[in-house]
């Protein structure tokens, strides 16, 4: 059973756990602790589902909950809140204390989390302030929004045994650090009382926030959808996946934030070093499509760990769906703000990994074996300096040394490896010494992609070749890494050598189990069903052709726009029926494997969501059907010749479009 480190909480209110945070991690009751928070929308997502899905989240090592406050999902309309429904923030702060998961509320104003205008309401805008500035007349909109926030968290903060820990005040903010503070004083005068408040890291503030008011937190992510350039591999993402001290990253909103320098707020390295956008997937735009691998996020967070991170925060952990409105409600170049890209109306699956129905995608698994090892040896891990034995400035697709770091205070340490950085295929490398606490290892090969974490003088190992995962009742579970003979020595003298891997049954010495990865990756998890029972019959029939094409604009941000409304009336249009019991679709998706440009799914008439083609399925869940649907309609624009869009290598990039196939599959086997 997962250890939760942080869902105490939910005992007496009188035995409320203290919170604290010093340069180097978080404190619950004077212990030092390693959280992982995973991003969910729970606006984003249907309320029936929020249970299951924060149980997901809480199964795949995430101890804290992050979520946005999307405020033109609450106030479209000036003065009238809704908070009913997918709205119902109470209800889902209540739902994450039922799960006994604590809660970082980012409350805005500005989110942007690739919503309309940022999740500011359009009739802001007609007001004649000035957006995120201490301009009265925006401060006193923004006081009426955390008024109304507050009475869906009173009584549910932590101070009252409540599962809210933590705000974000606005997002990705350069201004004066004065702005910051006038939120945090208007959400303190209003009742806001909780152990910390957080901004976001990046970009560099034009003037300071006071010490001690804020924790910066940062982030880093494989590729962008925002890059204005349309090749593979542009922009600075490579440099996640170099250990450095440099907490930063100088490829988040390059399209609003320009070229940037890699500098720290002055300060800012006298607070822990925390994420809170570490990649766990990426969206896609219409003119950027990056196709996400498992090995992207798994590598980022891995060399987050080894660069110093004593806190994981992934953005978006969890995918989801734009609730509906009187309008769109997703960021698009038409807008009268925040209209960098364009992005799908309905669905934000992110490629995160739980996905927009939460569909459980590879990497979920893969990063549980970071989240167990943080979980068990984050207090031996917080206060371990990190060493940077390589280079901090490896050049992209550089394949001449390994990337390493190490923590370690004393004589204890763990050594962190990481031979993979995104569509480079970097090379094995022979004859590797590493040495940290004064432990040399045996020289060994390190197998291209080989990504993980070595003890030194931990538990009774002296050095090990295997990654720790788990330690519970007294058992220490080891990852076998493929490719690199296991060899544990132990602080006793004895030296294991040619161990297999034998599952959690029998162990390879005393109290020592050796899984493969798949038994590390699924370790304490009961097994899922691998087959959909019950599967209903999907016929397809193609009953429109495509007509004329249509032009594509070149938006005001200087990026391809997405097809309009209108434009779908020369779509391809299929008819697709499916003849079953809809009262047993749960856990059950639609998948189409298509090639197209953009596809749009319809129910009985109603667009119930979209896709932008990147060479991955598009998946619906089967159990969001209205009950009485008669009828489905899949409509697919063609690619065109030399479309100014980014594809992936993965896409069919052939000019037209085409239905390869549907048919229903598990939650388990949407990829």
């Amino acid at each position: 059973m997962i250890l939760l480190l942080l869902g105490c909480y939910a005992s007496a209110m009188a035995d409320v756990p203290e919170v604290r945070w010093d340069k180097l991690s978080l404190l619950i009751d004077g212990k030092r602790v390693c959280p992982v928070m995973g991003e969910i929308h729970y606006s984003r997502v249907p309320s029936n589902e929020w249970a299951d899905e924060v149980r997901k989240m809480k199964q795949g090592g995430v101890t804290i909950i992050a979520t946005y406050v999307f405020w033109n999902h609450v106030e479209e309309r000036e003065g009238v809140f809704d908070w009913s429904g997918q709205r119902n923030l109470r209800r889902f702060i209540e739902v994450c204390k039922e799960e006994g998961m604590p809660v970082v509320l980012r409350v805005g104003p500005f989110c942007h989390g690739e919503a309309r205008n940022g999740g500011i309401p359009d009739w802001v805008f007609e007001k004649g302030c000035r957006t995120r500035s201490e301009d009265p007349v925006f401060l006193s909109l923004v006081e009426r929004l955390y008024r109304q926030i507050f009475t869906q968290m009173q009584g549910l903060q932590w101070k009252d045994g409540g599962p809210l820990m933590a705000c974000q005040f606005d997002n990705e903010y350069r201004g004066h650090g004065s702005y910051l503070m006038a939120l945090k004083r208007i959400a303190q005068k209003i009742g806001f009382d909780l152990p910390f408040y957080t901004r976001t890291g990046w970009p560099e503030l034009a003037s300071p926030v006071p010490y001690g008011e804020m924790l910066p937190l940062y982030g880093d992510y494989a590729d962008g959808f925002w890059e204005r350039s349309i090749e593979e591999t542009a922009g600075n993402y490579y440099k996640a996946f170099n250990f450095k001290s440099f907490r930063s990253s100088t490829a988040i909103a390059t399209e609003q934030l320009g070229e940037q320098s890699e500098k720290l707020n002055a300060g800012d390295e006298l607070y822990p070093y925390f994420t809170c956008e570490l990649g766990g997937g990426m969206m896609t735009a219409y003119h950027r499509r990056p196709y996400l691998y498992p090995e992207d996020a798994y590598s980022m967070a891995l060399v987050k760990l080894g660069s110093g991170s004593n806190l994981l925060g992934y953005y978006m952990y969890h995918g989801g769906t734009n609730p509906e409105g009187s309008t769109w409600m997703n960021e698009m170049q038409r807008t009268v703000a925040t209209n960098y890209n364009d992005l799908p109306v309905k669905t934000y699956d992110f490629q995160a990994p739980l996905g927009e129905f939460g569909q459980y995608y590879p990497h979920y698994f893969m990063l549980r074996k970071l989240h167990l090892f943080m979980q068990d040896w984050g207090e031996a891990l917080a206060p371990m300096e990190a060493a940077f034995p390589s280079p901090q400035d490896i050049a992209k697709g550089d394949d001449s040394q390994l990337r390493w770091s190490y923590r370690s205070q004393g004589d204890s340490g763990f050594i962190f490896i990481n031979n993979y950085e995104r569509l480079q295929n970097l090379s094995a490398k022979k004859n590797v010494q590493l040495q940290a606490c004064g432990v040399k290892f045996p020289r060994l090969t390190i197998p291209a992609g080989a990504m993980c974490i070595l003890p030194v003088n931990i538990d009774g190992i002296r050095y090990a070749t295997a990654q720790l995962i788990a330690k519970r009742d007294g058992k220490i579970y080891m990852e076998q890494i493929a490719g690199i003979p296991t060899v544990i020595a132990l602080q006793n003298g004895k030296v294991l050598r040619g161990l297999k891997a034998k599952g959690t049954e029998t162990p390879v010495y005393r109290n020592i189990y050796l899984l493969s990865s798949q038994d590390a990756e699924h370790l304490f998890l009961a097994a899922s069903p691998n087959e959909v029972n019950n599967v209903p019959a999907v016929t397809v029939k193609k009953v429109k052709d495509a007509g004329p094409l249509r032009t594509i604009s070149i938006g005001v941000n200087k990026a391809a726009e997405e097809p309009s409304d209108d434009d779908f009336d020369n779509a391809a249009v299929y008819r697709i029926d499916i003849t079953g019991d809809f009262g047993k679709l749960e856990q059950q998706l639609l998948r189409i494997d298509y090639r197209g440009d953009v596809a749009r799914l319809y129910a009985d008439g109603k667009l119930i969501d979209d896709n932008f083609y990147n060479g991955r399925p598009f998946v619906y869940g089967l159990w969001r059907l209205p009950a009485d649907c008669s009828s489905l309609e899949l409509r697919i624009l063609p690619i065109q010749k030399d479309m100014p869009i980014y594809f992936p290598r993965e896409a069919n990039v052939e000019v037209g479009e085409e239905v390869l196939s549907v048919k229903v599959v598990g939650i388990t086997q949407a990829y």
